[in-house]
């Protein structure tokens, strides 16, 4: 008979293959660790060289001015009065209104400019909300030198700063738009939650610092329909680290943004005009949209019939239209 090994030499093997187990385990865990590395250094060095071709490709179209310490982007086009500035929504660029500006500039002058960090423009020390939006662009008008008072045109996100734009500086404001704007949110008593300075590290920029934003792009849906070019600089600027990092931030200060525009209940007898999408409606925006009407005693709604919510860009002739009929509106009223 063969005899039984002794508890010591099982021992002794159990450890032995348990040493071979974690090595092994180690050896697998050093080359994934290794790979991700080499990956990461990839991909980065990927990053930085389409963002170095992006720079080539696509160069601002308008001018970039300062605005304490930082540049922001503005574009305008066309001659006359009043003239149209364009508030984009969250996580879009200028160039999200690229069938839009061209028709508005046939009947007066019309600036797009992306709110700090996006687009072409630089980066803000400063929490992303409303009234902050509001004083940049008041400031960044001003230091480009074009005139007011302007006709306010505010998609989504963008309808929070038109409306507290236009309570902050009444004098520089002629008209108002709203294009399919944000809901305002109902207040529940509950105080908003305050936003953030500016980060620069989330996860979703570091992703975007080794390229995997800029991969994705087209499966994600971050190619939009607009024109060609201009199509093109909007992805290579929504998918940029900077641009990635603006986006998150301006979510953070999403709930402090909505509660400013929110304090603001009443623009007097400010020509207003609402344009909301046909499609995709329900009954809380609905409502939403016709109490953007109460804010002003000269107020109307029209409807983009065959839109949802980027009006500019799936029915820009409705966006257009009624850009230009708020110009006329205001070119008819007594000078004061």
């Amino acid at each position: 008979m063969t005899p039984l090994p002794s508890t010591m030499n099982l021992s002794s093997a159990t450890w032995r293959r348990g040493r071979q187990v974690l090595r092994a385990i180690g050896r697998t865990l050093a080359a994934l660790v290794g790979l991700i590395v080499v990956l990461g250094l990839v991909g980065a060095i990927y990053e930085s060289a389409a963002e170095a071709a992006d720079v080539r490709a696509y160069p601002p179209p308008g001018q970039l001015v300062d605005v304490g310490g930082y540049r922001l982007h503005i574009n305008c086009t066309g001659t006359g009065s009043p003239t149209v500035v364009i508030e984009s929504g969250w996580g879009d660029m200028s160039a999200a209104w690229g069938w839009v500006q061209p028709e508005v500039a046939k009947t007066t002058r019309v600036c797009t400019y992306d709110r700090a960090g996006m687009g072409w423009s630089e980066a803000s020390p400063e929490p992303r909300v409303a009234r902050e939006y509001a004083k940049e662009l008041h400031t960044l008008l001003a230091n480009a030198h074009e005139t007011g008072p302007y006709v306010l045109v505010g998609h989504s996100m963008g309808g929070f700063t038109v409306l507290v734009y236009a309570h902050d500086y009444p004098a520089d404001v002629s008209g108002l738009v709203f294009v399919d704007s944000q809901d305002l949110p109902a207040s529940d008593g509950a105080a908003p939650v305050p936003a953030p300075k500016p980060s620069e590290n989330s996860v979703t920029t570091l992703l975007a610092r080794i390229g995997l934003m800029r991969l994705l792009a087209a499966p994600l849906g971050a190619v939009e329909n607009l024109p060609e070019g201009v199509k093109q600089a909007s992805t290579a600027y929504s998918v940029a680290p900077r641009g990635v990092q603006a986006f998150t931030n301006e979510g953070m200060g999403m709930s402090e943004g909505g509660a400013q525009a929110r304090a603001v209940t009443t623009l007097g007898a400010l020509p207003l005009l609402v344009l909301s999408r046909g499609k995709d409606q329900d009954a809380k925006h609905t409502a939403a949209q016709a109490n953007l009407l109460q804010l002003s005693t000269n107020s109307q709604q029209l409807f983009a019939e065959q839109s949802g919510h980027p009006i500019m860009i799936e029915q820009p002739e409705a966006a257009v239209a009624a850009i230009v009929q708020m110009v006329e509106q205001v070119r008819r009223q007594p000078m004061p």
